[in-house]
């Protein structure tokens, strides 16, 4: 496998691992890369970093080197979205390509880490990352690994392919209903539109078409069958979500034909949350807490919609662990717990 040599009889060596150099508060790198041939003028650093010895690989056949250990993990759970980085110090970063939906399969991150001397670390799940963002990062424990435990790895990884993904997110068409009658009847200007606009397009969406309708349900039904002929890949209606008499955006949804998959969600904000279909069209209920929340149950499940997902019951349940927003002066949002299990 692999020999200790004092560091003082090394000069000429090759070394088969990098070496860490930290400097607290200043500096995390490497300090001898991999390959490097060691001169007699890298001794008194090397013992400055505590390495009075060094190990000379002597690799034997069925074990594999740390870095192409932890290339093989990576290839073996990369999905699409994804590049690798080159191996540092035995890591190799996975890497998103696009701004997109970052995916993980939870139990299989589980079940690969169950695995006894390799380890792979990730963000979480269901928020979307920036292009070149590290979304993961994976290597082994030892220097030197039974080729079987990578072997093993691989073979869990494609029954659960991907681990690791990112996906697209799509440019939707999308129609709003802003309910109330105090804006469709001029008596206060429409504060929620503009938000949630903004809220689309950020994430590469469109609004084509915003309708302002009073508190009838009647009306609220016309909107949503107009913006539905006119090809909306996704509606959204504002306000009209509470136990208010006048509030009629659900049964609104129901008048028109759609199905109500949940009238609640475990958040807060945004525990008055609508999620329908009308067929395969999403509808989204839109609770007040949108208009002046930074961050809410909206900006949990919108992500996953562009990304082409079906949102059923079970996962809005699901955000209720993490679904309570800590309300912090300067919102950090989506590097923060919000939304995050």
């Amino acid at each position: 496998m692999h020999k200790k040599i004092p560091v003082e009889k090394a000069v000429g060596m090759v070394l088969c691992h990098d070496i860490t150099q930290i400097v607290p508060g200043k500096f995390k790198g490497r300090a001898f890369k991999k390959g490097h041939i060691v001169r007699r003028e890298d001794i008194p650093k090397l013992l400055q970093l505590g390495k009075e010895n060094l190990y000379v690989l002597e690799k034997n056949e069925g074990c594999l080197h740390e870095d192409e250990a932890a290339q093989r993990i990576a290839r073996a759970v990369a999905g699409s979205g994804i590049a690798l980085s080159e191996p540092v110090e035995g890591k190799v970063n996975l890497v998103s390509t696009r701004r997109g939906l970052l995916k993980i399969n939870a139990g299989a991150l589980h079940a690969i880490n169950n695995i006894e001397q390799v380890m792979l670390a990730s963000l979480h799940t269901n928020q979307v990352v920036q292009a070149n963002t590290v979304v993961a990062g994976t290597r082994v424990i030892p220097l030197v690994i039974d080729e079987k435990i990578i072997k093993e790895v691989e073979e869990l990884s494609a029954r659960f392919a991907p681990v690791v993904e990112v996906k697209p997110l799509a440019s939707l068409r999308v129609g709003m209903v802003v309910t109330g009658s105090e804006v469709y009847k001029g008596r206060i200007e429409d504060r929620f539109g503009p938000v949630v606009k903004e809220k689309i397009e950020n994430l590469g969406s469109y609004v084509f078409r915003k309708i302002n309708v009073t508190d009838d349900v009647k009306m609220i039904v016309e909107a949503i069958h107009s913006l539905i002929a006119e090809r909306a890949d996704l509606v959204v209606i504002t306000g009209g979500m509470s136990v208010d008499p006048d509030d009629l955006t659900p049964a609104g949804v129901v008048a028109a034909g759609g199905r109500i998959v949940s009238y609640g969600a475990p958040t807060l904000p945004g525990a008055m949350f609508m999620v329908a279909y009308m067929g395969d069209i999403p509808v989204l209920g839109l609770p007040g807490c949108v208009m002046f929340a930074k961050s809410t149950v909206f900006d949990l499940v919108l992500p996953r919609i562009m990304a082409g997902e079906v949102i059923e019951r079970k996962e809005i349940v699901a955000l209720g662990h993490g679904g309570l927003c800590m309300g912090c002066p300067t919102c950090r949002f989506p590097a923060c717990s919000f939304g995050k299990a």
